[in-house]
């Protein structure tokens, strides 16, 4: 009965965020998401040390937070956003779910809509062993529209709830709330295009943008804000962003309608240097590589896309360069620095082993969640000859991506051939530790076969 009742109530849970969706790295996307995004997290009583902007590659307009103190970004909506205001509306708004708790309340409304399925389910099946099938089918359908209707209310009240928290950050922020109102326009104009007027507004997750714009306008142009220019140093790294995206996401034939080989700003050149990267054209997407570095040399995000290219065109001793002078400009992000990292091993040439070393170890050490970075480490060590620390390297590297066993074994080597005490022998029984809890904790999972 109850597996019955889960599956008619599972358009429900559709309503909840999926996290299916791949993840887009990139460090000059993340710099402008933490800048953009500390003030709202400040004045949303967070720490900016532990709440994330993450871009999700995902056409259709849409944010949302999945538990944790993560705000997904898709991709779509930053190319459907006409400025850095808006999105920094849209983020404000996902702070509130964040700071409110919403997504661990969200029992709250999924349970009382189960409830009702459940019991429609119950009488229904109860009328149709009686005899009433069509009495039975009835109230079971009934039932389940209840339910849906229950948690889409609940939805609602909480999105509401998170645009007066949006709007109230923006305001203690000192940032204009005209970009979260110029993005519901933008959301409306998608309504009207599917028709608003066939839109039931009681069987939607949010309330309808018109209700939203006319609910904050009154208290986003009361802010003293209201009519302080956004910041144009952020603006501009915004239009940065949005075309380099584009010729990364869009096919090559869009990016060069959108930016024409005519087109020489440094939008036009940042977006076909990725088209024609993502398009096997890697001498064409090296020339638009070279004008963003005529324009500033100095700028760390075009020597990273000129080092990109000639890596993965099989020039990484030419690639060396650009990636150090990126790793250096940007004070070793890690992203970055895993990619020169790369670069350094795949040269072949023994001289450069240490440095990718010294260079892996640091972008592992400010990113935990790129288990790249673990893998180009393993090999660097590995060549070097220290199978131990390569050992340690795999350890990590399978404790992240959830492989205990792999863990566990190469942990236990490590750790029988690290000196002991040493803060990687140390790691390494931290992980040997962890993995063999999970095995123990999930038997099954780990049976041998």
């Amino acid at each position: 009965m109850k597996r019955l009742a889960l599956a008619a109530i599972a358009t429900l849970l559709a309503a909840q965020p999926a996290q299916a969706q791949s993840i887009l790295r990139d460090a000059e996307t993340e710099a402008m998401f933490a800048d953009m995004s500390v003030p709202l997290v400040k004045a949303a009583g967070l720490s900016p040390r532990d709440v994330r902007v993450v871009l999700i590659n995902d056409d259709s307009i849409n944010a949302f937070v999945a538990g944790g103190q993560t705000v997904y970004v898709h991709s779509g909506l930053l190319q459907a956003a006409t400025n850095a205001n808006q999105v920094q509306g849209v983020i404000a708004h996902e702070l509130g779910h964040i700071a409110d708790g919403h997504v661990v309340l969200a029992d709250a409304g999924i349970k009382p809509a189960m409830n009702i399925t459940l019991l429609s389910m119950v009488l229904g099946l109860a009328a149709i062993a009686a005899g009433a099938g069509e009495a039975g089918a009835g109230l079971m359908a009934l039932g389940q529209s209840a339910g849906m209707g229950k948690y889409l209310s609940f939805s609602r009240t909480q999105e509401s709830a998170a645009d007066a928290a949006g709007a109230r950050y923006l305001t203690t922020a000192g940032i204009t709330g005209k970009g979260m109102l110029s993005f519901f326009k933008t959301l409306q104009q998608q309504e009207y295009r599917y028709g608003v007027e066939n839109i039931d507004p009681f069987m939607q997750t949010h309330p309808l943008s018109g209700d939203r714009i006319a609910h904050l306008t009154a208290d986003l142009q009361a802010s003293p804000a209201w009519n302080k220019p956004s910041d144009p140093a952020l603006e501009e790294r915004f239009r940065r962003v949005k075309a380099k995206l584009e010729g990364y996401v869009m096919t090559p034939d869009r990016t060069l309608k959108d930016f024409p080989e005519t087109d020489s700003s440094i939008y036009g050149h940042y977006a076909r240097a990725y088209a024609f990267h993502k398009a096997g054209y890697p001498d064409k997407a090296d020339v638009e590589s070279l004008a963003l570095i005529k324009v500033d040399p100095n700028d760390p995000y075009f020597q990273e896309v000129r080092g990109q290219i000639l890596l993965e065109a099989g020039r990484p001793a030419e690639a060396v360069a650009p990636l150090r002078a990126a790793t250096e400009g940007t004070r070793n992000n890690a992203l970055i620095a895993t990619t020169f990292g790369h670069a350094l091993i795949a040269t072949e040439n023994k001289a450069n082993y240490p440095e990718a070393i010294r260079v892996l170890r640091v972008a592992t050490g400010r990113d935990d969640e790129n288990p790249f970075a673990w893998y180009q480490l393993g090999t660097a060590y590995e060549l070097t000859g220290d199978t131990a620390r390569a050992a340690l390297a795999t350890a990590e590297r399978a404790s992240m991506n959830g492989d205990h066993r792999t863990a566990a074994q190469s942990a236990r080597y490590a750790l029988a051939n690290i000196p002991a005490n040493t803060s990687d022998w140390i790691r390494a029984q931290d992980i040997a530790m962890a993995a063999q809890n999970d095995m123990d904790d999930n038997p099954k999972k780990y049976k041998k076969r």
